[in-house]
């Protein structure tokens, strides 16, 4: 900023209208910046609103990215952890054998189908958005979106069946893409998660 000197004394000049405007449009740039970079307030807390299972789920997640090579946890890294992690979501699935069989697409994903997800960030196509916390924008959707829906029936942390139904009624995610390869009716899965809670089961 100038300065404006008087004997052994230097006050700063007082900012013109120009200055001003152009001091608030560059912090609502860098605003809008880190918004679009995946720097929501909102998706600061996310991990702090799991239960313990979900939070342990999140980690396998995050070790299976790291282990294949992946820029960010995605939501078919989710549905891999969830599947193997949790015996409520398992459950949800028509058989053992449609499990067994959603596996081996999972445990496949760095050949063939899952070779394109490695230049490509997941995304739903409604807003671009690259998020710069480790995760895919449609899976730290998914979190915020489990979240909510342990709110709505009083909990106040999302469980595993929360975070698969998430993941699921997002038509645009990748664990979607590798349910339908797997032969997974995914509208059944969802009606299936529903009638779950209602009975009541975490969800």
């Amino acid at each position: 900023m100038p300065t404006l000197c008087r004997t052994r004394e230097c006050f700063p000049a007082r900012m013109t209208r120009s200055e001003e405007a152009d001091g608030v449009r560059d912090v609502q740039s860098r605003t809008s910046h880190q918004q679009a970079a995946g720097h929501d307030p909102a998706r600061v807390d996310i991990e702090a609103r799991l239960s313990a299972e979900l939070a342990a789920v999140v980690i396998g997640a995050r070790r299976r990215a790291l282990r294949d090579g992946d820029r960010q946890i995605d939501t078919a890294h989710l549905l891999h952890t969830l599947l193997e992690s949790d015996p409520e979501v398992r459950e949800l699935f028509e058989s053992g054998p449609q499990v067994a069989r959603l596996l081996g697409y999972l445990v496949q994903r760095s050949i063939g189908y899952g070779l394109r997800w490695q230049s490509s960030v997941e995304d739903s196509g409604a807003i671009p958005v690259v998020t710069e916390d480790g995760w895919s924008p449609v899976a730290a959707g998914a979190l915020e979106v489990a979240g909510e829906r342990a709110l709505r029936r009083g909990d106040e942390r999302a469980g595993a069946v929360d975070l698969l139904a998430a993941i699921v009624a997002e038509p645009e995610s990748r664990a979607v893409e590798v349910l339908g390869r797997a032969g997974v009716d995914v509208p059944v899965l969802l009606a299936r998660i529903d009638t779950a809670a209602g009975r009541g089961i975490e969800a």
